[in-house]
C-alpha cells in the first residue's frame, strides 16, 4: 500500500490550535544541552523506499540550474503564496501559512527560473510517521529538496501571494549560488516541520529549528548576501509552526529504542502517540482520533518529536501549537559587490 498521507488531520490540527485552551504542564528535564539541537547534515543522498509514494508527483517539470554568462544581470524576485493554493486556492493564505520561493530574470536571454524547497511525499508524510504491519518502528516517509524550473507563473504568486523585485545579482554570483544550492540539496536531506521552543516570547528559548520551505530560501537570500547582493529595504514576513514545550528530553535512535535490547514500555508509548495520525478511511474515525491526539497533547501534555533521526520527549505547554507569520528581514552582505 502506497503512502499517500491525511492532509485533513493536519490541516485540522492547525486550525484548531487558536482555540486549544490553557493547562498546566510538567515534565522531566535532560541534561545540559546545545539549543536549538543543530540540524544533522549528511554526505549525501538517499534513495527514497518505493513504499512512500507522493499523491502530487515532486518538482514535475524540473531542469538542470544553467550556467550564466558572467557579464549578465538577473534580477532576483520574492515569491510567495498560500500553501496547497493548487487546491484550496487563499484559504490558509487567511491563517498566513504560506509556502515560499525565488525567482530569477535574465537580462541576457530574457529567461525566468523559479527555485524552491519543499516535500518529496507531501507534508504529512514528513511530519507523521507509518506504522507498518510487521514493523515495530514507525516508517517514515520524510525528505525534502531544492526544484528549480524555468518559467515564474506569475498568476500563482500575485493573485494571493506575493512577487516582488529584492535584488539585483551578476551571472557570476548565480553561478556561485548554484554551487551552494547543490551542495545544500545534497547535505540536507530531511524535512522538519516543527520549530519547538519553550513559550511564545521572543526571546524565548528555542529547542528545535524547523527545516522547511522558508529557511531555504532564507539560506539562499543569506547566500547572495554573502557574495555581494545588496537587499531592498521592504518587508518580509515568513510562517512558522511552532510546539511550545518544556525542555525535551532525548530518548535514543530506533535502534536503542525499538531494537532486540531496546525499550519496550517506551517502543509501545511511541507507536500509540503516533497511530492516531494515520490515515482515515470514515469521518467518524477522523473525530475519534482528532480527541486522543487532544487529549495527549493537550491534556496529557505528550509530544513525540522524531528529529535528525532520534525520537526526543516533549512535555508540552500552553499554547501547544501556534502558526506565526513574522517579519525576517532580508540580510546584508559580509563581502564587497561583484559590482552589479
Amino acid at each position: 500500500m502506497g503512502a499517500v498521507r491525511h492532509y485533513r488531520l493536519l490541516q485540522l490540527l492547525l486550525l484548531a490550535a487558536a482555540v486549544w485552551g490553557p493547562c498546566l504542564s510538567a515534565g522531566p528535564r535532560s541534561p545540559q544541552r546545545r539549543w536549538p539541537v543543530p540540524y544533522r547534515r549528511f554526505d549525501y543522498r538517499p534513495k527514497p523506499d518505493p513504499y512512500c509514494q507522493a499523491r502530487y508527483t515532486f518538482c514535475p517539470s524540473g531542469s538542470a540550474i544553467p550556467v550564466m554568462k558572467e557579464e549578465d544581470i538577473i534580477e532576483v524576485y520574492r515569491l510567495q503564496a498560500p500553501v496547497w493554493e493548487f487546491k484550496y486556492g487563499d484559504l490558509l493564505g487567511h491563517l498566513k501559512i504560506m509556502h515560499d520561493a525565488v525567482g530569477f530574470k535574465s537580462s541576457l536571454t530574457g529567461k525566468n527560473y523559479t527555485m524552491e524547497w519543499y516535500e518529496l511525499f507531501q507534508l504529512g508524510n514528513c511530519t507523521f510517521p507509518h506504522l507498518r504491519p510487521g514493523m515495530d518502528a514507525p516508517f517514515w516517509c520524510n525528505q525534502g529538496a531544492a526544484c528549480f524550473y524555468e518559467g515564474i507563473d506569475d498568476a500563482h504568486w500575485k493573485e494571493n501571494g506575493t512577487l516582488v523585485l529584492v535584488t539585483t545579482i551578476s551571472g557570476t554570483m548565480f553561478n556561485e549560488m548554484a554551487k551552494w544550492v547543490r551542495h545544500d540539496n545534497e547535505t540536507g536531506i530531511y524535512y522538519e516541520t516543527w520549530t519547538v521552543q519553550a513559550s511564545p516570547d521572543k526571546q524565548s528559548v528555542v529547542w528545535f529549528d524547523a527545516y522547511e520551505c522558508s529557511k531555504f530560501i532564507l539560506r539562499t537570500y543569506q547566500k547572495l548576501a554573502d557574495l555581494g547582493a545588496v537587499f531592498k529595504k521592504i518587508q518580509t514576513n515568513y510562517t512558522s509552526i511552532i510546539l511550545f514545550s518544556g525542555e525535551p528530553v532525548y530518548l535514543g535512535n530506533e535502534t536503542s529504542i525499538f531494537g532486540p535490547q531496546g525499550n519496550k514500555t517506551l517502543a509501545a508509548a511511541i507507536r500509540d502517540f503516533y497511530y492516531p495520525f494515520k490515515p482515515h478511511r470514515t469521518v467518524r474515525e477522523f473525530f475519534v482520533d482528532l480527541l486522543k491526539i487532544i487529549d495527549r497533547v493537550i491534556l496529557n501534555h505528550q509530544f513525540y518529536l522524531f528529529y535528525n533521526l532520534e525520537y526526543w520527549f516533549l512535555p508540552m505547554k500552553f499554547p501547544y501549537l501556534k502558526i506565526i507569520y513574522e517579519e525576517v528581514p532580508l540580510p546584508t552582505g559580509s563581502k564587497t559587490s561583484f559590482g552589479v
